[in-house]
């Protein structure tokens, strides 16, 4: 009998290659694996929805389900977590000593609704008290000049935004002082190539990090997987099937970061970093599924309606497959 042929665009996660290189396979499902970035990904499914299945920024996920058509349904799969206080950047000369300090600074940014983005502001605001219209908000290129959001935003008029020049990245304006300040997902250039006076706000940020998560609990979802609306409607029972695969090639990088006898990574110390990791939080410390995600969820859905990406607070159960809410057992 043939197997559903379905197309997934993904990046090359630990967490997904038993399903790239076919190991792990999806019940039902013959599975066009697509390992791509992930901004090429985002960039196609939401302009073009060329993929059947794909990796999603859950901001772009929670925006488009204010669109007419509302076109793709989740998984509770989360391919991408971070914590992201390493992932502001400051030019020193603007006196931004503190997170208080970036109070009416010029924030640059690549796109406002980036996931990253959003909890950055979020975590700015709740645990410093950098309010959201507290800042303007400078978007564009972050290397390369034209950059746009992928998705058109209708915001509040109290969010500041201004865009750079054609020729402008927001990289480069870092380094010359044109902002104060820079947050996105990936590490600016001129903070690699250690630009003269620019600097992470916080330089030391593991064990902020580790305290964030101590106090909140909170390991922050960038990236959930999307199906096309028809492809579900037509066929139910492959979300359940994807979601299956997903959690089994999960287990495979879970299992092998737990390897001494030949290291499966080239960091020298990754099995004491997995022990620390699970000390701090849990054996199942990158969790799918609704209900251990539930708490993370609520937090960023409020955090999308405070910044005036949603038009209301989403309900995070209505998020995702109503089939892959709960599970069978025996």
């Amino acid at each position: 009998m043939s197997k559903l042929r379905l197309s997934l665009a993904c990046w090359d996660y630990d967490r997904t290659r038993a399903l790239a290189d076919g190991s792990v396979p999806v019940d039902g499902i013959d599975l066009v694996y697509q390992s791509l970035p992930v901004e090429e990904t985002f960039f196609r499914m939401a302009r073009h929805r060329e993929f059947d299945v794909a990796e999603m920024s859950l901001s772009s996920y929670l925006v488009s389900k204010f669109l007419p058509d509302d076109p793709f349904i989740a998984i509770p799969v989360f391919p991408s977590r971070a914590f992201r206080h390493s992932n502001v950047y400051v030019n020193e000369r603007s006196g931004i000593r503190e997170p208080k300090d970036l109070i009416g600074k010029r924030f640059g940014t690549p796109e406002y609704q980036l996931t990253a983005n959003v909890w950055i502001r979020g975590m700015l605001s709740d645990e410093y008290g950098v309010g959201y219209d507290s800042v303007t908000y400078v978007t564009g290129g972050e290397e390369e000049p034209g950059r746009l959001e992928k998705l058109k935003l209708d915001l509040p008029d109290s969010i500041r935004i201004e865009a750079i020049g054609p020729g402008q990245t927001l990289s480069a304006m870092l380094a010359s002082g044109e902002i104060d300040a820079f947050h996105g997902p990936r590490m600016p250039s001129v903070y690699a190539n250690r630009a003269p006076g620019v600097l992470r706000l916080f330089e030391d940020y593991v064990p902020v990090e580790r305290a964030y998560f101590q106090k909140t609990g909170i390991f922050p979802i960038m990236h959930t997987v999307v199906i096309r609306r028809e492809i579900y409607e037509r066929d139910r029972w492959v979300a359940m099937a994807l979601a299956k695969a997903f959690a089994r090639a999960q287990r495979v990088a879970y299992e092998d970061l737990l390897q001494t006898a030949a290291l499966k990574t080239m960091l020298p110390w990754s099995f004491a970093d997995a022990e620390a990791t699970r000390a701090l939080m849990g054996n199942d410390f990158w969790p799918y599924g609704f209900a251990p995600n539930e708490k993370t969820l609520d937090l960023f859905t409020r955090y999308s309606f405070d910044q005036g990406l949603s038009k209301r607070k989403l309900d995070p159960r209505d998020l995702f497959a109503r089939e892959t809410l709960e599970a069978f057992k025996i």
